[in-house]
């Protein structure tokens, strides 16, 4: 799955996980020709290495690297969401043309099922972890709260933070006390983390 307005934000859910580990690092999204296909249509499609000549690419270093994995054709299916995601079910194709073309063409609509329900199951997903989030999330903090929280989240030391300020180092411990009781945490530590998590530190103004 890849959010199309920001192809950066991308899943896999694969059975070649050294392959795709090396696809995800490379960030291959955005040279793949078989995703760029699909990013223009709706409806599934066969792919090799003349894809790149039909799209008018000349990407040989994707195929070259798939080629070490014995990917370099397949048959992909393809779904587009209501939150502007791509999501496509690719299956690679080894052995016989002729036993793999029959098998794909015979249960088209059962793939293209499967490919909607583990796409929806996923969004399902995402959506419950959102909505627990959601219920959990902690009191806001205050703007010299943040301020302090943001510093020492970068690294910066209550010493450093109180000269910046141009307040004594107390107060910083006791505004990160209460960004630490706030979050409901043990520590400061912990508080960076979570706070993280939650994107709640703000750059300050």
């Amino acid at each position: 799955m890849m959010n199309k307005i920001n192809p950066m934000d991308v899943i896999i859910i694969n059975n070649h996980t050294e392959w795709f580990e090396l696809y995800i690092k490379g960030s291959y999204q955005l040279i793949d020709p078989v995703i760029i296909n699909a990013m223009e249509r709706v409806d599934d499609f066969h792919w090799d290495e003349k894809i790149m000549i039909y799209s008018e690419m000349k990407l040989p270093k994707i195929f070259k690297h798939s080629k070490k994995y014995n990917i370099n054709k397949g048959h992909t299916f393809v779904l587009h969401d209501y939150l502007t995601n791509l999501a496509v079910l690719s299956i690679f194709e080894t052995g016989s043309d002729d036993n793999n073309k029959y098998t794909i063409n015979s249960n088209k609509e059962k793939f293209q099922q499967l490919l909607i329900k583990t796409h929806q199951k996923l969004l399902s997903l995402y959506d419950e972890i959102e909505k627990g989030r959601n219920q959990y999330k902690p009191s806001g903090l205050s703007s010299r709260e943040n301020e302090i929280l943001y510093w020492v989240s970068i690294g910066r030391t209550y010493q450093d933070i109180a000269k910046m300020l141009g307040i004594k180092q107390g107060t910083i411990k006791f505004h990160m006390g209460n960004v630490v009781k706030k979050l409901g945490v043990s520590s400061t530590k912990h508080a960076i983390k979570l706070a993280t998590e939650l994107k709640m530190i703000q750059l300050p103004s």
